[in-house]
């Protein structure tokens, strides 16, 4: 059987396909109207609320294991403190370069309104609840929402920000406390993430057939002009992706790390090799580990720290990707964002990057939950999964990228055996002391 990617490309454009012959032979056929709302609409709804379904329980359970995988934050002090400052600063860089590309070029646009109208015409409802009542919160307002008073209620009513922000407080209370108790939650919360990664992948497995529905409801209301700005948004991601990876990497490892860039992309290679063709922080992970420190020269016991939170919680691309494809999607349906949704935005895929899965498609329940809190229809994701797969290994490439740079940074100034445990004392093996 072929890959999965693979499939899902061969089934999304015989879905894209059909969909725009059925819009150029029947144009508003009542047939097709019924093909669509009886049909791929239901098909591709099911496969987009499994995906949601799994959001809240897979931001708890990767956040807080996200921080408290910092447990040797007190073995390190300041190093650990430094790599987490550095991630949060390199990735709010990061989807700020592409918003703003975004918003410069605007891949979206190209659908003409009336287009715009047809495709948005079943969310009326969705789209009332959100803008009646008081206007979303902003500036001091916005901050205090950050913090729960309820933590079930905001995940409940789909404050995914605040529950988020429950999320760092429960792994920053693991951090802090070690006790059998919290050893054991800590186990629960790693089989709970567990759980939810194998039924991702099992739904999944199915995507091929969700991709396919989506794109014929999709082509088959608009035909081939729906399809138009795919492309432009395939290059913004990548001029964002470029832009960071040769631009802010080349900048943080020369004046941050005291490494020439040239040096380091050379040194590197082979971990960006095996990141572009595996999709996944997780599997290049012992590839980056010994390219830090064979290639590199970096003292083993930073690398390994930096490189193994990395894998999980420095992930640049993958924060960068959302936010690009968020904005997109909602050029792409007329949703206006203001720029406090649009920052709003920003902060929810930095937070994100500490938790999303460093496997393939690990960022597609976070897209969703992103899309749903900004009022943007999440049928939008279907637009992207096609070319998703080899988005994917492109910004794996700027992870791995991103956490080799990061160890280059934090283990400036430090001797290679720096924070290696002591070798044993003679006396305390119980042999003899040489006299």
């Amino acid at each position: 059987m072929a890959a999965l990617h693979v499939r899902m490309g061969l089934w999304g454009a015989a879905g894209a396909t059909a969909g725009i012959l059925s819009h150029h032979v029947a144009g508003d056929a009542s047939w097709l109207a019924g093909a669509v709302r009886y049909g791929s609409q239901p098909i591709g709804q099911i496969f987009l609320r499994l995906l949601q379904m799994l959001v809240v329980p897979l931001a708890f359970a990767a956040l807080a294991l996200g921080v408290a995988d910092v447990g040797d934050l007190r073995r390190f002090g300041r190093i650990g403190l430094k790599t987490l400052v550095y991630t949060v600063v390199v990735s709010f860089v990061a989807v700020l370069i592409g918003l703003t590309l975004v918003n410069l070029l605007r891949p979206g646009d190209g659908i003409e309104p009336a287009a715009r109208e047809l495709l948005t015409a079943g969310l009326a409802d969705r789209a009332q609840a959100y803008t009646s009542g008081k206007a979303p919160p902003a500036g001091l307002d916005l901050l205090i929402t950050l913090v729960p008073s309820n933590p079930l209620e905001a995940a409940a009513t789909g404050n995914i920000l605040a529950w988020m922000t429950f999320s760092l407080f429960i792994g920053v209370g693991l951090l802090l406390v070690d006790t059998p108790g919290t050893r054991q939650f800590r186990g629960a919360l790693t089989g709970l993430y567990e759980i939810c990664m194998r039924l991702l992948q099992a739904i999944l497995r199915i995507a091929p057939y969700g991709v396919a529905a989506l794109l014929f409801t999709l082509t088959a209301q608009l035909g081939a002009e729906a399809l138009v700005p795919l492309g432009k948004y395939v290059g913004v991601v990548l001029l964002a992706l470029g832009l960071h990876q040769f631009g802010v990497y080349s900048l943080a490892v020369r004046f941050l790390g005291g490494m020439r860039p040239l040096v380091f992309f050379r040194a590197i290679q082979e971990a960006m090799l095996t990141a572009f063709s595996t999709a996944s922080s997780n599997a290049t992970l012992p590839t980056a580990l010994r390219v830090a420190e064979e290639r590199l020269q970096l003292p083993p016991a930073i690398a390994r720290f930096v490189l193994t939170i990395g894998a999980t919680a420095n992930q640049n691309g993958t924060a960068l990707f959302e936010g690009v494809t968020v904005l997109f999607l909602a050029q792409f349906f007329g949703v206006d964002l203001s720029l406090t949704q649009q920052f709003t935005v920003l902060v929810v895929c930095v937070l994100a990057g500490i938790g999303t899965a460093g496997v393939p498609a690990g960022s597609l329940p976070v897209i969703a939950m992103i899309l749903k809190m900004v009022d943007v229809p999440v049928e939008g994701i279907g637009i992207i999964l096609g070319v998703d797969r080899f988005l994917d290994m492109c910004r794996t490439t700027l992870n791995v990228t991103g956490d080799l740079a990061a160890a280059v940074v934090i283990s400036r100034g430090q001797p290679r055996g720096a924070f290696e445990p002591a070798a044993a004392s003679p006396s305390t093996t119980g042999t003899p002391e040489p006299r």
